[in-house]
């Protein structure tokens, strides 16, 4: 089959509007690679809390712990959602350009800022961005065809990984070879996010999005989105008219369908669990991401800045999250059975490597253990996202994503208010540490007894019966539907690393569209 197809390509020649096409498809892949390359070469990102407590700055341990950082959990949770909804109102290119100046604002408020009220602003500003990352793994989405979704995904995630991994590398090389101290590297850190400021002007701006614009002329028509073609509305063939009628109660009708939509997928007990489990744990993942470099620094407090090693530890971990990630697109387990136990195992060990960082005395165990941290946590990201995504339309997929990552910012905003804030308990970077320690064992014990107590619910009735190797999620009228069989045809194996690549920058957020069609038969 595969030979005679290649044979049918040899003999029939493209088209010169094909090739010019195809030609267009390079161009654009090369420039959005690059682009999510060079917005992520920020070498003194790595760096930003050890300057803050070097001499000529003069801010205190106590003040970057308690007053400046606890601001940025507090403005990302205000600006998530109204990100969110501009990002696809005005069609990603304005909330692209709002991020790049958004950066250009931190590094100047960094390098210029001399009150705790300016460093407040700069936390400010970064919520501005890392709320604005949703904008580029949505933008690059919206420009290519579904079948283009998969590899889109693959070569957009490999350039973001990639620049963050380069930035890293080039901060710690600046810092320790070239001897560039931290006021140089953050001039240099701003000299690249000039540069991808003026790449954003010359994005392309897309003509259609996920909510607001779906609806786009053409030669005959409308073109429905993919919830639109699951439940057609009465409508649909009537003409302009009244597909403006339709876009004008998008909000009585649209939403409402998905959230009817959305109650109906909860049902299900996988989908509820991965769903616990990216708010739960995420929360406490980005506790430990923010703080880590506080407790460093506590550690080893030394005033040789060639000795600060962040950007290789942030450089390793970034390594080893997309090696982890990679390789959960190959790990055959029946996730139906056993997700709660692997889940509960995990985030035990990660329990543990958050005693290891808050009770050494050895900045490099410390570096260890967190490099370990974010790597089993990049390793349950993709299979998550798979368990979630697999039976959900990309307008639900993004709406369940959005929503998850809107619950795990409220929780962890009123963990640091609690914990970290000055009004609060206010407590010291270590003793935050071991409250951290507590909050994972707690979200571990839960889960070895939702194993067990579900082990014993399936052993009381009876279901002996082989599970499938990887359980999909579908919805109830699909398993109704559908015959047991075809649940061992949708093994985890169908989970591809281009697949899983829809969590960005550890943000889900950041997250594409799930392209929903079959695959194509293999030769």
């Amino acid at each position: 089959m595969a030979p005679s197809s290649q044979a049918v390509k040899k003999l029939v020649p493209l088209e010169p509007g094909q090739d010019n096409e195809f030609q267009s498809w390079q161009w654009l892949v090369f420039f959005l690679c690059f682009y999510g390359f060079m917005s992520q070469m920020r070498p003194g990102e790595s760096f930003m809390t050890p300057y803050l407590l070097v001499p000529n700055k003069n801010f205190t341990k106590e003040q970057v712990t308690n007053e400046i950082m606890p601001v940025l959990s507090y403005s990302y949770l205000v600006v998530l959602v109204p990100i969110f909804l501009l990002t696809d109102y005005l069609r990603y290119k304005p909330v692209l350009l709002l991020q790049g100046l958004s950066y250009i604002a931190v590094w100047l408020l960094l390098l210029f800022g001399r009150s705790v009220l300016h460093m407040q602003f700069m936390e400010f500003f970064y919520s501005l961005t890392m709320a604005s990352r949703i904008a580029y793994s949505s933008y690059i989405f919206s420009l290519v065809r579904p079948a283009q979704y998969q590899r889109m995904a693959g070569y957009s995630r490999t350039a973001v990984l990639l620049g963050v991994f380069t930035s890293s590398v080039l901060g710690q090389l600046l810092v320790t070879v070239g001897r560039v101290s931290f006021t140089e590297l953050n001039y240099i850190s701003l000299a690249f996010l000039t540069f991808s400021l003026v790449l954003t002007i010359f994005l392309k701006r897309p003509k259609r999005s996920l909510f607001f614009n779906r609806i786009e002329p053409a030669r005959g028509g409308a073109s429905p989105s993919e919830l639109d073609q699951m439940h057609p509305g009465p409508g649909q063939s009537t003409g302009k008219k009244l597909n403006r009628t339709l876009l004008v109660g998008w909000g009585d009708c649209i939403l409402v369908r998905m959230l009817r939509e959305l109650r109906d997928s909860l049902r299900l007990p996988q989908l509820r669990l991965w769903s616990l489990w990216w708010i739960f744990n995420s929360a406490g993942y980005y506790l430990i991401v923010f703080y880590v470099h506080i407790l460093w620094n506590v550690i080893d407090p030394t005033k040789d800045t060639t000795r600060v090693y962040n950007g290789g530890t942030d450089a390793a971990s970034t390594l080893l999250g997309a090696i982890t990630s990679f390789a959960a697109g190959f790990v055959k387990i029946r996730w139906a059975l056993w997700a709660k136990l692997i889940i509960g195992a995990v985030t035990a060990v990660q329990g543990g490597l958050v005693f290891l960082m808050y009770s050494t005395s050895s900045i490099w165990l410390c570096y260890a253990a967190f490099v370990l941290f974010r790597g089993f946590y990049q390793f349950l990201v993709p299979i998550a996202i798979f368990q979630i995504a697999s039976s959900l339309s990309k307008e639900l997929c993004a709406l369940i994503f959005g929503i998850n990552t809107f619950l795990a910012t409220v929780l962890k905003t009123i963990i640091i208010l609690i914990v970290s804030d000055k009004r609060g308990l206010g407590l010291l970077v270590r003793s935050q540490f071991l409250v951290y320690f507590m909050y994972f064992m707690v979200l571990s014990i839960a889960y070895f007894l939702g194993a067990l107590l579900g082990s014993l619910w399936h052993f009381r009735r009876g279901h002996h019966q082989p599970l499938p190797l990887a359980q999909e999620l579908r919805s109830p009228l699909e398993e109704k539907a559908t015959p047991m069989q075809s649940l061992q045809d949708g093994a985890l194996s169908n989970l591809q690393p281009e697949a899983t690549t829809l969590a960005l920058e550890d943000s889900v957020w950041t997250s594409g569209p799930v392209s929903r069609e079959q695959p194509e038969a293999k030769a």
